[in-house]
């Protein structure tokens, strides 16, 4: 394995959060947030650029990268591969975060700024098929977009099905990119031409990367692969108990159901010997049978 995983929180940062090589963020930006024009972001400060990690004072996983643009608007990129059913939680709560500390007194309302958030989930958290969806705040009966302030956009890797030679635009070529770098030996040729991707990949060769990093790399990895060992063994035994429950409720429920057809069926045969000698009142009456089944009883039904 050439590339590092991307999707590894020590690589997605020293990939896309490398402050002397931001033209890589920002021709992700600008391909995921579908800009042109004069939105097209030409300029980007990473507000927390990578730093070589120090294996000793690890306390907590890279999560994301912050950028500002020109306009001085705020972009939250973060990479999330085990499971978090709070993911769109977190993702409110980040971005109200960034924007709440663009100012400090009340009077500066007027200086706040758009938020972008991007989150790239390597699981599906919405019932939709898109790989890739925008939220944004609208008028419930119009659906115009009166407070534009925020917008979340997320992308949804498990969705994620195209083959390289079907990657036809900036946008998804990063998707593949961030999906599957760590599978490749060379740079695929669809990624030579530009030169944005040429960079991500030189970035995500291991054999540049210093012990320390190699090393946290790994770190993270190991702890990735251990969480979803847990997870899935959580999810088997799960399978199991809600088998073995089925099972046991189907035993009772049979057993159940069996008594109520013995004692159902010994009505009926005492019902039967009493048609010669009783009417179907008293024979109802006498069995808890109805006055309906007694009659097709009489009638040999």
């Amino acid at each position: 394995m050439k590339f590092a995983d991307p999707k590894n929180d020590l690589a997605f940062k020293k990939i896309f959060g490398d402050e002397s090589r931001s033209e890589v963020l920002i021709s992700f930006l600008n391909s995921i947030l579908n800009f042109k024009g004069s939105k097209l972001i030409k300029k980007a400060t990473i507000a927390n650029p990578y730093q070589v990690p120090q294996i000793k004072d690890l306390k907590e996983s890279i999560v994301d990268v912050k950028a500002i643009n020109e306009d001085n608007e705020e972009f939250i990129v973060e990479m999330q591969v085990e499971r978090d059913k709070n993911f769109a939680k977190r993702s409110l709560y980040y971005s109200s975060k960034s924007y709440i500390n663009q100012i400090d007194r009340a009077e500066q309302y007027p200086l706040l700024k758009k938020v972008y958030f991007i989150g790239i989930l390597d699981f599906a958290i919405f019932d939709t098929k898109d790989y890739i969806s925008r939220h944004l705040i609208l008028d419930e009966k119009t659906l115009k977009q009166e407070m534009k302030d925020f917008e979340f956009n997320f992308i949804e890797l498990d969705k994620f099905k195209l083959k390289l030679s079907q990657c036809d635009t900036v946008a998804k070529k990063w998707i593949y990119f961030i999906q599957n770098a760590d599978s490749f030996d060379l740079i695929p040729k669809e990624y030579e031409e530009i030169r944005e991707f040429r960079i991500a990949f030189d970035i995500a060769k291991k054999y540049n990367w210093s012990k320390e990093e190699l090393e946290w790399y790994d770190r993270i990895s190991l702890k990735i692969g251990s969480n979803r060992s847990v997870q899935q063994t959580y999810y088997e035994d799960g399978i199991k108990q809600g088998i073995k429950q089925g099972i046991e409720k189907g035993r009772e429920e049979g057993i159940k159901q069996g008594i109520e057809k013995g004692i159902e069926q010994e009505k009926l045969n005492i019902a039967k010997n009493l048609l010669d000698v009783l009417d179907d009142e008293t024979i109802s009456k006498k069995t808890d049978l109805s006055i309906d089944t007694i009659q097709k009883l009489r009638l040999g039904d």
